[in-house]
């Protein structure tokens, strides 16, 4: 699989679900929330995708003490958490047995203690852990086991993938601080274990730890070498039951719920129906001017257009923008044959194929662009390692066709740490002003620590004027952006707290804000961005815990409209909110998609509550969707990478 445009490929799992509105406090650690409130809840969302709650919160039905059919006194409900409250509790497992399925919950663990999550146990022998692996549950401080948290243990433990590495080679950087993701003991952690037979999977606070297949070569090979050697029926059962251990120290476990997996380990598509839309090639007979599907030397060239929109002057243009550094003008209509080039920088834009995640990434026409013939684009730069520009270009006097390279205003030049997580798309909004997707920068688990720090522009969305200059720069800060008087801040900054947005959107009806940002192991989310919001990343990864970082931020963390997990893809496409005449049926719906999954969804947001009404899938060709388009009548489109130029899809009435 090819690595592609400002967002890694190298992420795994979880659940879906909805969160405007619905969210439990315990999903928000600036919030203040009673006992009553922290009771554990299942989503709409959640419940759609198959998930359980194993514990409510009220009582322990549904838990007994192993080879018993009771529950001790020794463990308590209190203040919706399950917890072992005295000496000689004993371990404790479901009443029911599990085969394939996915465990989501967080522990809080005392100074020193020691606990374990155990699973397909059986009770044929007296120990539990003789049949069920663990996953261990410590202090890893003042713990006295040399198997960490997390660790399945002398099985397993976290391994840093190879595309992680990748961009710490690049720079010289070693997040090795970053490698333990858990919090310290008397804070809540958050575990993942996924038990399926095609790959199984742990992960805390959000971090991918490691990969495993029961019964692989290289599983008894490891089983062979540990303690657990010597027990002939250690992880052979094929089904068990989960199992939280007593290991003589005070621990809590809460959030406790499940989802089980099909007998290939496959969740369903949770959605609320499909849509009568679907694809369909919006110009079958478009070439491209200059463009060839095999170079000079006989190697394939692809097409990426990343972005489709148009100039907003009544010509009703389309105008498309390509990663390898050149724009093209064509008629709106079905007929036209050929994309003629309206600006090429190639000469001064990084070639995606040196780092997929670089070159074109961003172009917006200025709102009086039929006056001023101004519009907008963002680059990495070639001549400037790293560094993405953000620069103004003219349309040409002669031609409305054309635009001259050599008009290039430079507005911004931010310098990047990495080479993936640039971000890249940019938009006016309908204040006038000029708004710039950062990702934090790249690396694996903010290494930077950008995405909370607003002394850096880093993961954050920004808000310039672009008609003014001020400071000797050019363009100034509006008046009224959230950070301007805040110490320390950068003030151009108007929301943080994301990863890497990809597609920033504005509602051409509301005027909103749509931000798609791509989650790193487990979830993607979409978002509606506030002035002066914080929307979590890196201390929450969509409405986790994310990490070892502090649990607390410095503004409260706004959760996403919408979230969905790796089970369903793994890197978000954002779209628009639909406001064409066309599709009556898509009416409001924000459209999105995902780049690994090819799935595309329509999502139906209720501004008035908060809340998603629905999210209903539409017929795509299930090829990796790189961006979404919109031109001047409303009517929405989607891009593929081609290497025949017929990369380009317009949503429409499924026939």
């Amino acid at each position: 699989m090819t690595a592609v445009i400002a967002r890694d490929r190298c992420r795994f799992v979880l659940l879906v679900f909805s969160v405007a509105g619905w969210l439990s406090c315990w999903t928000l650690p600036t919030a203040r929330c009673s006992a009553q409130d922290q009771l554990p809840q299942l989503t709409a969302g959640e419940a759609r995708g198959g998930w359980k709650l194993l514990f409510d919160g009220r009582s322990t039905a549904g838990w007994r003490n192993y080879r018993s059919d009771k529950l001790s006194d020794g463990w308590q409900v209190r203040n919706g958490t399950l917890e072992k409250v005295r000496a000689g509790a004993g371990d404790i497992v479901t009443a029911e047995q599990y085969q394939n399925f996915e465990l989501s919950l967080e522990y809080k663990i005392s100074k020193g203690g020691n606990s374990g999550i155990m699973f397909r146990v059986t009770e044929d022998d007296p120990r539990p852990w003789a049949s069920g692996p663990e996953v261990q549950v410590q202090d890893n401080v003042d713990g006295r086991d040399p198997q960490k948290a997390g660790w399945l243990y002398q099985l397993y433990q976290p391994q840093k993938p190879e595309w992680a590495v990748k961009f710490e080679n690049q720079v010289g950087f070693k997040g090795i601080d970053m490698d333990d993701a858990t919090r310290p003991a008397g804070e809540w952690n958050h575990v993942y274990l996924r038990v399926s037979p095609k790959q199984c999977e742990v992960a805390v606070n959000g971090v991918s730890y490691y990969y495993f297949n029961i019964g692989s070569d290289d599983w008894n090979k490891r089983v062979a070498a540990s303690k657990f050697a010597k027990f002939p029926q250690f992880g052979k059962a094929a089904k068990g039951h989960i199992c939280l251990q007593d290991h003589g120290d005070p621990v809590s476990y809460r959030n406790i719920r499940i989802r089980v997996l099909s007998e290939d380990g496959t969740v369903a598509d949770p959605v609320d129906g499909q849509l009568n839309v679907a694809g369909t090639p919006a110009f079958p007979d478009l070439t491209w001017e200059g463009f060839e599907g095999v170079d000079d030397e006989g190697k394939i060239q692809t097409m990426r257009p990343l972005e489709l929109t148009h100039a907003g002057d009544g010509s009703q243009r389309i105008f498309v923008a390509s990663q390898i550094g050149t724009v093209f003008v064509m008629p709106g209509t079905e007929t036209v044959s050929e994309a003629k080039v309206f600006l090429d920088i190639r000469d001064r834009v990084q070639d995606f194929r040196a780092d997929a995640e670089e070159g074109l990434l961003g172009l917006a026409f200025h709102p009086q662009y039929r006056s001023n013939g101004y519009f907008y684009v963002c680059y990495s730069s070639s001549k400037e390692l790293r560094t993405s520009v953000i620069s103004r270009f003219s349309v040409s006097r002669a031609d409305p066709n054309k635009a001259d390279p050599a008009s290039e205003t430079v507005i911004m030049k931010i310098p990047q740490p990495f080479s993936n997580h640039n971000g890249g798309s940019i938009a006016f909004g309908h204040d006038g002003y000029l708004y710039i997707a950062l990702g934090d920068g790249g690396g694996r688990n903010d290494p930077l620590g950008h995405g909370q720090n607003l002394a850096t522009l880093m993961g954050s969305l920004l808000r310039i004027d672009v008609d003014h200059q001020q400071s000797g720069k050019n363009y100034a800060v509006p008046a009224d952006n959230p950070f301007l008087n805040r110490e320390g801040a950068q003030p151009e900054i108007y929301a943080y707290g994301f990863r890497n947005i990809w597609r920033l959107t504005v509602d051409r009806k509301t005027g909103d804000l749509w931000a798609a940002d791509v989650g790193q192991d487990f979830w993607e989310e979409v978002n509606l961005v506030q002035k002066g919001g914080n929307y979590g990343w890196s201390v929450r990864e969509a409405s986790y815990p994310f990490n070892n970082k502090p649990a607390t931020a410095a503004d409260p963390l706004i959760p996403p409209v919408w979230e969905y997990d790796h089970q369903l893809g793994k890197s978000i496409t954002g779209g628009f909110v639909y406001r064409g005449a066309k599709l009556p049926e898509l009416q409001g719906h924000y459209v999105y998609a995902d780049f690994i999954s090819g799935r595309i969804w329509a999502l139906q947001y209720d501004a008035t509550t908060g809340r998603v009404i629905s999210n209903k899938s539409i017929a795509s060709t299930g090829f990796p969707v790189l961006a979404f388009g919109q031109d001047e009548s409303g009517e929405l489109y989607y891009m593929l990478e081609t290497v025949n130029g017929q990369g380009i899809y317009r949503l429409a009435a499924a026939k």
